[in-house]
C-alpha cells in the first residue's frame, strides 16, 4: 500500500490533483502503528484525551486535528511539525514543504509543548533493557501491563509523578538507569525560555554593537518571516509567484507574505488598541525586594539608589509602595502569598512587583542565597492564583543578570555570579496566560551592571524614561523600547562593556499611565 501512495502522488507531477484529505489518507498510509501512537502522544492537551484514545488510525488523529482546528489545508503545519517530530520527514512533500522550512518556523509556530517534545525525546532514547529497569523501580505504583517507554512516560504524566515544572521522578530514573539522558532534560530546562515579542528599534540602535552581539540579527530575520498569520487564508492565496507545486502555496513562501502583511497590520492596530483600564479607586501596589546584603556572596553597593528612585517613580504614578530589604528565600515566600492574598488587588489597577539581587540562568537570588526561578515567583499571580489581579496588567521588572560575568571595571560591577560559566539561554519563563510584562536588565546569557554610587544601568533608564515618557502619554512597550535603545548605548570606562535589556510580555491592550498632576523631581 505504502509503494501505491507514493505512485499515487508525486509533487513533481503537475497534472495530478490531488484533493487534501487524499493527501491526508496518503500520509495515513505511509504511517505505522507506532507513528499513530506516537501522534497520539504529542496531542495529548491538544486534542481531547477521549477522542485520542478511540483513534486506531492516522486518519483518525487527522479527523481530529481538522474538528479542533488545528490543521487545515490553508494551514497545515501543525502536521508538518509532527511529522517532523517523529522522523517522517520525507511525508512534508505531501504538504508540499521541506524539512528546512518547518525548522525555519518553529520557533515561532511550534504547538507542541517543550515538555511533550521532551518525553517523547526521552522515550526514544529508553530501550527495552532501561524500561525494566525504570519499571522494576517503580513495580509498586504502576499496572500490571505490558508498556513501551512512552506508555510508561504517558502514564507517569497521567499519575502526576511528572509535569513540566516537576522532573524529579524523571531525573532519578534516568540517573539511576540511562544517565546520558539527563543531558536531554537539562536542555528542556534552558529552552523552557521566555517567550519573547522584541520591540522595534530604529537602524542606529539595531546597528549597535559592542565586541560581543547581544541579539542576533538572523534570529530578529527569522521572527519575523515567521509569524503566524491568518490573512494566509484568503489575502496571499492569488499569489502566482509564490505558489508551489500543485498550486498550494508552500509554508515558507506563506510565511514571509505573512509575515510583511502583519507588520502592516499590527502598525494600523496598535493605533486602535484598546487601552487597559486606569480609573479605579486607586492605581495598585508597588513591590520592592531589594537585596544588598548576602551570606557570602559580594554586596551589591548601588542598589539603594534603585530602590529610592523606584520608590518615588511608583509613587509618583500613584501606586502604594512596599519595600523589602535583604529578603531571605523563606521572606519572600511570605512576601507572595500577602502578595497573592491581598484584597487591595480587587479595587487597583494594575500590580508592579521590582527585584533587585544577584541573579543566573533564570532565577534570582534571595539574601540567604537560594535561587528563586522567576517563574515561580511570577506564577503566584495567574488568574487562577490571584483572581483579583484577573485581566489586570502585572508588571515585572528585575535587576539581576542573566548569565556570566565579565570581568568589570573599578566603579562598575556586574550582578552574577560564576564567571566561568556561560549559559545558552534563560530557563524560566513568563506564566502561559495573558497580562504580563517581564521586564530584563539584560538578554539571556548577560550580564547587568550597576554602578556602585548611582545604580544600575536598567532601573535608572526605566525611572527616568517613565518620568520622561508618562506626561507624553505614551505606553509601556514604547518607554521600555527607548530603556532598550538607551541602555544599549552605554558603555564602561574602558569602553568594551555593554547591556541589553529585554522585555518579554503577554499584554492584550496598551498600558498608558495616567499623566501625575505633580511634576516629578528625581
Amino acid at each position: 500500500m505504502k509503494s501505491q501512495g507514493q505512485h499515487w502522488y508525486s509533487s513533481s507531477d503537475k497534472n495530478c490533483k490531488v484533493s487534501f484529505r487524499e493527501k491526508l489518507l496518503i500520509i495515513d498510509s505511509n504511517l505505522g502503528v507506532q507513528d499513530v501512537e506516537n501522534l497520539k502522544f504529542l496531542c495529548i492537551g491538544l486534542v481531547p484525551n477521549k477522542k485520542l484514545e478511540k483513534s486506531s488510525s492516522a486518519s483518525d488523529v487527522f479527523e481530529h486535528l481538522l474538528a479542533e482546528d488545528l490543521l487545515s489545508e490553508e494551514d497545515p503545519f501543525f502536521l508538518a511539525e509532527l511529522l517532523y517530530i517523529i522522523r517522517q520527514k520525507k511525508l512534508l512533500q505531501h504538504l508540499n514543504c521541506t524539512k528546512e522550512e518547518v525548522e525555519r518556523l518553529l520557533p515561532t509556530r511550534q504547538r507542541v509543548s517543550l515538555f511533550r517534545n521532551l518525553l517523547y525525546e526521552l522515550s526514544e532514547g529508553i530501550d527495552s533493557e532501561n524500561l525494566k529497569d525504570m519499571i522494576f523501580l517503580l513495580k509498586d505504583s504502576l499496572p500490571k501491563t505490558e508498556m513501551t517507554s512512552l506508555s510508561f512516560l504517558a502514564f507517569l504524566e497521567k499519575q502526576g509523578k511528572i509535569d513540566e515544572d516537576n522532573l524529579t521522578c524523571l531525573e532519578d530514573l534516568c540517573k539511576t538507569v540511562v544517565p546520558k539522558l539527563l543531558r536531554n532534560i537539562e536542555k528542556y530546562k534552558r529552552e523552557k525560555a521566555i517567550q519573547i515579542v522584541t520591540p522595534p528599534v530604529d537602524k542606529e540602535a539595531e546597528s549597535y554593537q559592542g565586541e560581543e552581539e547581544l541579539v542576533s540579527q538572523t534570529d530578529v530575520k527569522t521572527f519575523l518571516e515567521a509569524l503566524p498569520q491568518e490573512s494566509w487564508q484568503n489575502k496571499h492565496a492569488g499569489s502566482n509567484g509564490n505558489r508551489a507545486t500543485n498550486g498550494a502555496p508552500s509554508l515558507v513562501s506563506r510565511g514571509m507574505q505573512g509575515a510583511s502583511a502583519n507588520t502592516l497590520n499590527s502598525e494600523t492596530s496598535t493605533k486602535r488598541a484598546a487601552v487597559y483600564r486606569m480609573n479605579r479607586n486607586h492605581r495598585g501596589l508597588c513591590v520592592i525586594v531589594n537585596n544588598h546584603s548576602f551570606t557570602s556572596l559580594k554586596d551589591r553597593q548601588g542598589t539603594h539608589k534603585d530602590a529610592e528612585i523606584l520608590s518615588h517613580v511608583f509613587q509618583w504614578l500613584g501606586f502604594t509602595v512596599h519595600i523589602h530589604n535583604n529578603v531571605t528565600k523563606v521572606e519572600m515566600e511570605m512576601v507572595l502569598q500577602k502578595q497573592k492574598c491581598n484584597p487591595a488587588h480587587a479595587d487597583g489597577d494594575c500590580f508592579v512587583f521590582c527585584i533587585l539581587t544577584h541573579g543566573r540562568f533564570g532565577a534570582v537570588y534571595s539574601s540567604d542565597e537560594a535561587l528563586i526561578p522567576i517563574r515561580e515567583i511570577m506564577s503566584h499571580f495567574t488568574a487562577l492564583q490571584c483572581p483579583r489581579l484577573a485581566e489586570k496588567p502585572k508588571l515585572f521588572f528585575i535587576q539581576a543578570c542573566q548569565g556570566e560575568e565579565i570581568q568589570p571595571s573599578v566603579s562598575i560591577e556586574a550582578d552574577a555570579l560564576n564567571p566561568e560559566q556561560a549559559p545558552t539561554s534563560l530557563q524560566d519563563s513568563i506564566p502561559a496566560e495573558a497580562d504580563f510584562l517581564l521586564g530584563l536588565a539584560t538578554v539571556p546569557g548577560y550580564v547587568s551592571f550597576r554602578h556602585v554610587e548611582e545604580g544600575s544601568w536598567y532601573i535608572q533608564s526605566l525611572c527616568n524614561h517613565l518620568k520622561k515618557l508618562v506626561p507624553r502619554h505614551e505606553d509601556i512597550l514604547s518607554i521600555l523600547t527607548a530603556v532598550n535603545d538607551d541602555v544599549s548605548r552605554r558603555v564602561d570606562k574602558q569602553g568594551t562593556k555593554k547591556q541589553m535589556p529585554q522585555p518579554a510580555f503577554t499584554l492584550r491592550k496598551k498600558l498608558v499611565f495616567p499623566v501625575p498632576l505633580d511634576a516629578l523631581s528625581l
